[in-house]
């Protein structure tokens, strides 16, 4: 039992050995094959010179473009920063080999400073280094085939078109072509984008990727050009800039209206608007900040300002007209005849707008005294001969024809005896005194109650001209307030919806 014990032991060692001895075996003689290929590759390799077998044939480079990101649009400088990795395929002659002469060996890694790599290279690159691509190994197969992927952070410029600004679609060139060599030396050919693992940007919205095969002439050179052209199509998300822009000036638009309602009485008509149009230019700041200062368009966010400042400051003009017809001084004059058949007759029609007491009886009409109050049958009156008073004013004084000492005729036959009468000619005299007498007292109280009434005759006078001013006033906020938001919505709707994806934007956004 021992014995046998010791043999297992024994057999399971030589076992493991003889594993471990061929797994040794087997990767020393893959290393020692492309130690050998390494050597044997690059032993009469120049990396100058152009792998084809025949020189007056071109090199065929296929280019390919992946997208991962867009990580930012930088409109005021014109520039497009994206994240993205350059595929290029081509076939290097002096890099194939036999597979079965080097058993294990697939393919090959090569640094792209010791093998020939194509120079091709982003024409409109905007980077510090214009190259900005990270230079990573080649990655060659026994047939020769190379596949070079640099990847990098592509900063390129790009003509911004902030025209429909927010609901603006850009087009961003990347132009990808050789540096050096020309169209007989190599043929360049696009490949489709690749857009499988892109990554969504939180401000676009990527539309897609086209790409085009140019070919340029140049005045120096006979030869063409070919280039690779992709088009990076890009919608802008309007989420933010509808909530951080569009809606607050609409709503300060919605504000200015309502100087139009606030009365002129309180005070508060000019400081409302100027701190709307205050409001405004701050909005228009922080817009003048992201666009670039170009001349070229102006873009639709700016003309929606634009057109809302416009009737904030014709408010504003408004409102100062307003408050001087509200607070017109009645010793200014009457209003103009064409001025109250405009304001007080057309604009008060056509805004339904009557004035205030236009309804109102007067007094006279209301009530009625009795007649026998005004009839003076009972009594006749007898005119006394007229002065003339200090204001020019003839004053007349009347007395009874009837003597109020003596008795009427029914009451002579009562029993009382006797009554005696003072002559006419007596009471005439004394009559005549005591008028005299008071003459020059009711003359100054004449003189002071026509003062006071005209006084009150002027002062109705002046209340019924500025009664019409006020009115004025009130008919030409009412006619503003309608006009400017007629205008405000005209113009919020037909600017915005301008954009050429204006619907597609707020559906897509807003949803």
């Amino acid at each position: 039992m021992l014995n046998e014990k010791c043999l297992g032991f024994v057999y399971s060692g030589l076992c493991l050995w003889a594993s471990l001895f061929l797994s040794f075996f087997k990767v020393s003689q893959q290393g020692e094959s492309q130690r050998r290929l390494y050597r044997e590759l690059l032993r009469n390799y120049n990396r100058l010179e152009r792998p084809v077998v025949n020189d007056s044939q071109p090199l065929v480079v296929e280019l390919q473009l992946s997208l991962l990101q867009i990580i930012d649009v930088d409109e005021k400088n014109q520039v497009l920063i994206t994240n993205a990795w350059l595929q290029m395929y081509w076939v290097d002659v002096y890099l194939s080999w036999d597979q079965y002469e080097y058993p294990g060996v697939q393919n090959l890694r090569f640094p792209a400073n010791q093998i020939w790599v194509p120079d091709i290279l982003l024409y409109n690159s905007a980077d510090e280094r214009f190259d900005a691509t990270f230079h990573t190994n080649v990655l060659v197969n026994y047939s020769g085939s190379c596949q070079y992927i640099p990847p990098g952070i592509l900063k390129s410029t790009c003509y911004i078109d902030v025209r429909w600004f927010p609901f603006d679609v850009q087009k961003c060139d990347l132009k990808f072509g050789s540096w050096t060599h020309s169209g007989w030396l190599i043929d360049l050919q696009m490949l489709e984008a690749d857009i499988s693992n892109y990554i969504s940007n939180g401000e676009w919205d990527l539309v897609g990727v086209p790409g085009k095969r140019n070919e340029m002439y140049y005045e120096c050179c006979k030869e063409p050009y070919p280039d690779v052209t992709y088009t990076i199509t890009m919608r802008r998300r309007t989420l933010y800039y509808g909530l951080n822009l569009l809606i607050p000036c609409v709503l300060i638009s919605g504000l200015a209206l309502l100087v139009f309602l606030l009365p002129a009485d309180s005070g508060e008509k000019i400081s409302l608007g100027i701190t709307v149009l205050l409001s405004l230019t701050v909005f228009m700041l922080l817009v003048a900040e992201i666009m670039p200062a170009t001349s070229d368009s102006v873009p639709l966010i700016a003309q929606y300002f634009a057109s809302i400042m416009v009737i904030v400051g014709l408010s504003v003009v408004v409102t100062v007209l307003v408050l001087q017809f509200h607070h017109h001084d009645p010793q200014g004059g009457k209003m103009p005849k064409w001025v109250r058949v405009i304001l007080l007759n057309w604009c008060a029609w056509f805004l339904r707008m009557k004035k205030p007491g236009e309804k109102v009886k007067p007094l006279s009409c209301k009530y009625s005294y009795p007649k026998e109050h005004l009839s003076v049958n009972s009594m006749e009156m007898n005119v006394l001969p007229g002065h003339q008073s200090s204001n020019g004013n003839t004053i007349y004084s009347y007395h009874t024809m009837d003597n109020p000492c003596c008795p009427q005729k029914k009451d002579l036959g009562s029993k009382s005896g006797k009554i005696t009468c003072p002559l006419p000619e007596d009471m005439e005299l004394v009559q005549k005194k005591a008028l005299m007498d008071t003459i020059p007292v009711i003359v100054k109280i004449l003189e002071e109650v026509q003062f006071i009434a005209m006084r009150f005759r002027k002062q109705d006078e002046g209340e019924e001209i500025c009664s019409e001013w006020k009115f004025a006033a009130a008919v030409i906020d009412r006619l503003c307030l309608v006009a400017f938001t007629l205008f405000a919505i005209i113009c919020t709707f037909t600017i915005l919806m301008s954009a050429p994806n204006f619907i597609e934007a707020v559906s897509k956004d807003f949803a």
